[in-house]
């Protein structure tokens, strides 16, 4: 039985590629000119990734998977969003990549094989899946020993909190020890989505459950959303007291056959 929350989500982003909006848009062609710094700011990829074998997780849209292809990688892209995944194919065709389109949820990748890749990029979605141990669990099990993983996350604080501040500033109104999907938003604001269903995942989980499920955390950062002269209640006033985002490194370990086991230490 397919899962309520993934059935409303897949609806979702659907019909927000068909109305255009937040996160639907897809690579400027300039930019697949010179896309590593685009794709991989921190610089946590070593400056070339090609021929490596690159899962683009719960990224459709045309955007990570045409950058990564662009820099030389073999890409695969699984999202649960058949409109998600035509923006990828539009642009594979436009540009003559050799994109692999799957369409999946990523708490469930049992079409891709075991130890198939080496990268995995995951944009910002773990909020949308009720279940993160399993989404962590299904990256394991595809990738290979040494496989690096960077994903984004909502931090949960930023998912407790109202939109717009208060007298006091910006108030929490949601229990941290939750469980369900977050209620819902009348209105969209750029740390929800007001069409899907979306979860709170407490940094035990979003932290310790990376490393439960066989992976070693290399760096972490809080992409800067803060503006200092936003007007209140606007996201870059908000995010001055609440980083919406943590994006993460980890990198797989294990033993690959016939060799020594991979190091817990490794340079960035």
């Amino acid at each position: 039985m397919a899962d309520p929350a993934h059935e409303h989500n897949r609806r979702a982003w659907d019909d927000r590629v068909r109305r255009r909006a937040r996160h639907t848009k897809s690579v400027l062609a300039k930019d697949l000119k010179d896309p590593l710094p685009i794709l991989d700011p921190e610089g946590w990829l070593g400056g070339n990734v090609v021929g490596r074998r690159a899962l683009c997780l719960a990224s459709g849209g045309g955007l990570q998977s045409a950058l990564l292809a662009a820099a030389g990688a073999e890409v695969t892209v699984v999202d649960l969003s058949p409109a998600m995944l035509e923006l990828d194919q539009r642009v594979a065709a436009e540009h003559g990549f050799a994109i692999r389109i799957v369409e999946g949820s990523m708490d469930d990748l049992n079409m891709l094989a075991p130890a198939s890749f080496n990268l995995v990029l995951q944009p910002v979605s773990t909020c949308y899946v009720g279940d993160l141990g399993a989404v962590y669990r299904e990256v394991a099990r595809v990738c290979a020993p040494g496989a690096v993983y960077v994903s984004q996350h909502k931090q949960p604080a930023s998912l407790q909190a109202g939109a717009t501040p208060a007298s006091q500033g910006y108030v929490i109104h949601e229990p941290y020890y939750r469980r369900g999907p977050l209620p819902p938003i009348l209105s969209s604001c750029e740390h929800r989505e007001a069409d899907t269903r979306e979860y709170l995942h407490r940094w035990e989980e979003l932290v310790g459950g990376l490393c439960r499920s066989g992976f070693v955390i290399e760096d972490a950062v809080e992409p800067r959303q803060a503006r200092p002269s936003a007007a209140p209640g606007d996201f870059g006033h908000r995010s001055l007291y609440l980083p919406p985002y943590i994006k993460l490194k980890a990198r797989r370990v294990g033993a690959i056959a016939g060799s020594a086991p991979v190091s817990l230490l490794w340079s960035k």
